[in-house]
């Protein structure tokens, strides 16, 4: 890391800021185009400062900061009965016929222009999705997604982060503890407790 700014600014090049700035990329914004947010987690917050520093006009959307936590009650029931089954059942029935929570997905499908792009980066991994390819094929929509590709990105992000802070990096985290109390700041964050968005662990 360069000399200067503190160590903090730069921790979040591991996962936040490549993830986000991928999902803005495989957006394909146009210039000064709109683009529209779903889920304000870590990821979707510091997505949404990146496509505004891009230029664009950004709305963001949720009702539950983080992951898909509503929505989909089907989906939500089938996953917590799997949970429920010994891992020599639930792990083969999980891979073979897991069903995720699509209801922020299926919402941008709805959502996204004729012929515009859907930039997925939230975890799918279930293998019974049923998707409205007729919709999609419909109105032309591009989807691109992927797990981030950090290195990738590294090099794109690093001038942001050495002088100025334009995406509000070093205020970014909303908690500092000690690596002692990770247990802590798992539960407050999985509980949305006392505005938990983002935790740094100081070992």
């Amino acid at each position: 890391m360069p000399e200067g700014p503190a160590d903090d600014r730069f921790v979040h090049l591991s996962d936040v800021l490549p993830t986000a700035w991928q999902a803005v990329e495989y957006a394909a914004i146009p210039k000064g185009g709109t683009v529209v947010v779903l889920g304000l987690g870590p990821i979707g917050d510091m997505a949404s400062r990146i496509a505004q520093h891009h230029g664009a006009r950004v709305l963001a959307v949720d009702l539950v900061v983080g992951m898909e936590a509503h929505g989909s009650p089907t989906a939500k029931f089938l996953q917590t009965v799997t949970a429920l089954l010994p891992d020599a059942v639930g792990a083969p029935l999980t891979k073979k016929a897991g069903i995720d929570r699509l209801a922020a997905l299926l919402s941008a499908i709805d959502i996204v222009r004729r012929g515009g792009t859907i930039s997925v980066i939230g975890v799918y991994g279930g293998a019974a999705d049923p998707l409205p390819l007729v919709t999609m094929f419909d109105k032309q929509i591009q989807l691109r997604m992927g797990q981030a590709n950090v290195l990738r990105w590294v090099d794109d992000i690093m001038p942001l982060l050495v002088d100025e802070d334009p995406l509000g990096v070093d205020t970014f985290a909303t908690h500092h503890l000690p690596l002692a109390d990770a247990p802590h700041a798992y539960e407050i964050f999985q509980q949305k407790e006392d505005g938990a968005v983002k935790i740094v662990l100081h070992p």
